[in-house]
């Protein structure tokens, strides 16, 4: 695929060397983040060779924001049904930034909401420029191979994009960019990245690195797609729940394992996990970003984890996501609740209640202790004896265990219920859990609200099983409106073609 803009077919414009939006989002961010130098494969530049594949890290580098000031990580599970930063007092009002994206309250200015878009657009353009750098040496297997892998980072960019925000500017050139884009059509990306992709995955070697593009990746990634397709292009079509069983049959025929233990795709050591297939690679030292365990741990539980900086009591899960898995589900020891103590076995004067009373606790609302203490937390993701503000922790944005759940659901919507059963249930009994009969579709998200609790799933989810808009915990029903973000108003001002 040639360097396009869907607008440039429908809108000429001048054409300019770099996309104002982008660098307007890049001095946004800088403003919210410290951006630090420490490369996503960490090679530094100057240790750059002639491979081409050694020069791909800043195409990686939004990645590192997911879980913090990019906002992606947020918008995904406090929008949803499990995951809640309820204010505590006199903390974690912050603007009600918190409190608007669990209510659905959000508007252009909520900080997730400005803060995805420049990322995602970072990300695109040092693809495109990428890709136009090594366009003049195609032709060489290396070469051809390389940029086939930053086209699929285009698309996963692109997918974030379009599944975020829905319409937004297409733009696959870097050199000759329009100045001030219009929004293409959803459903047109949509065509256009699948597209990109089969054509790219096929010149892909196999991998077995989890950290780069793999055709394990593109493969998620494609069944991923096609899974919400319906949502991207507004058409019901059974061939688009063919097409994700095909890509979730080319992941589970790729050799990826499920770990033996729920939790094992999550300790800190999960470099080699076998159930992962692409990881975000955080480094307790060199590769910051994933504190959520800060966000959600008591003040005390420093003490509980031999920590030398103190949590910031923040996170918890609602108490019907919590309540929602059975006391012998091993999934559920990824939550901490009720008497809490240190790692030396001293009680602790802490005791966790998984029910938190309000939303918004004012001072004075309730008790200080209750307000301090109430919400399960989560510990899913291993917190290690002596962890740090930082995790090291490899993320995973796909593992083996949603491309299961998502065979099973394509089953179903194909075949009816029951079709997925023997899906369903691979998860089940790793959890320890008692296999399922007929599993229907209400089961099936069920099942996922508790297998993909915390990984930035949830969202998307409740949107495709038309299930966002319900009433919930602290939060009424909201319309179709809020099942995607609003173009931040800082784009809107550097390119008012946005607003139309």
């Amino acid at each position: 695929m040639t360097g396009y803009s869907l607008s440039d077919k429908k809108h000429k414009k001048p054409m300019k060397k770099l996309i104002n939006i982008i660098f307007v989002g890049l001095i946004f961010m800088a403003g919210c983040t410290d951006l630090d130098d420490v490369l996503y494969d960490r090679i530094p530049e100057d240790a750059y060779t002639a491979d081409p594949v050694l020069r791909m890290s800043p195409i990686y580098r939004p990645m590192q924001d997911h879980l913090d000031w990019g906002g992606w990580w947020f918008a995904q599970e406090l929008t949803g049904d499990g995951v809640v930063c309820p204010i505590r007092g006199e903390h974690w009002i912050d603007d009600f930034k918190w409190v608007e994206l669990h209510k659905h309250d959000w508007h252009y200015e909520t900080e997730a909401v400005q803060a995805m878009w420049g990322r995602f657009y970072e990300g695109v353009t040092a693809a495109n420029r990428f890709i136009e750098e090594q366009n003049a040496f195609a032709g060489d297997p290396v070469v051809d191979q390389a940029i086939a892998k930053a086209r699929i980072l285009r698309s996963y960019y692109y997918y974030l994009l379009i599944d975020n925000y829905g319409d937004v500017p297409f733009i696959t050139n870097f050199m000759d960019a329009p100045e001030r884009p219009f929004k293409d059509p959803r459903d047109e990306i949509f065509w256009a990245i699948v597209e990109d992709m089969e054509e790219s995955v096929l010149l892909l070697e196999p991998q077995t690195s989890k950290t780069a593009v793999t055709p394990g990746m593109a493969y998620s990634l494609l069944a991923k797609l096609y899974l919400n397709a319906e949502v991207y292009t507004g058409v019901s079509d059974d061939t688009y729940w063919q097409k994700a069983e095909q890509y979730a049959d080319s992941v589970l025929a790729m050799g990826y394992a499920l770990e033996a233990d729920a939790l094992g795709p999550f300790v800190t050591a999960n470099q080699e996990s076998p159930e992962n297939i692409w990881v975000i690679p955080y480094h307790e030292d060199t590769y910051h970003g994933f504190n959520l365990h800060m966000r959600t741990l008591h003040y005390q539980s420093n003490r509980t984890f031999n920590m030398n900086v103190g949590p910031w009591n923040g996170f918890a899960a609602l108490e019907d996501h919590f309540n929602n898995y059975e006391e012998n589900d091993r999934r559920r020891d990824g939550f901490l609740y009720g008497e809490q103590f240190s790692h030396t076995g001293e009680a602790l004067d802490v005791f966790l209640d998984p029910n938190i009373p309000a939303l918004e606790m004012a001072p004075g609302s309730f008790p200080e202790d209750v307000i301090e203490m109430a919400g399960a937390r989560v510990i899913k993701f291993e917190v290690k004896n002596g962890a740090r503000e930082n995790l090291g922790n490899h993320f995973p944005i796909f593992r083996l265990g949603d491309i299961i759940l998502m065979k099973a659901e394509a089953l179903i919507r194909q075949n009816g219920d029951g079709a997925g059963d023997d899906y369903v249930n691979m998860i089940r009994q790793r959890a320890g859990l008692d296999p399922w009969n007929n599993v229907d579709l209400d089961m099936l998200l069920d099942e996922r609200s508790r297998e993909m609790f915390w990984e930035g799933h949830r969202r998307q989810d409740l949107i495709r099983f038309g299930k966002f808009g319900n009433e919930w915990w602290e939060k009424a029903a909201s319309g179709p409106d809020r099942e995607t973000f609003p173009i931040p108003q800082w784009a809107i001002e550097s390119n008012p073609n946005l607003a139309n």
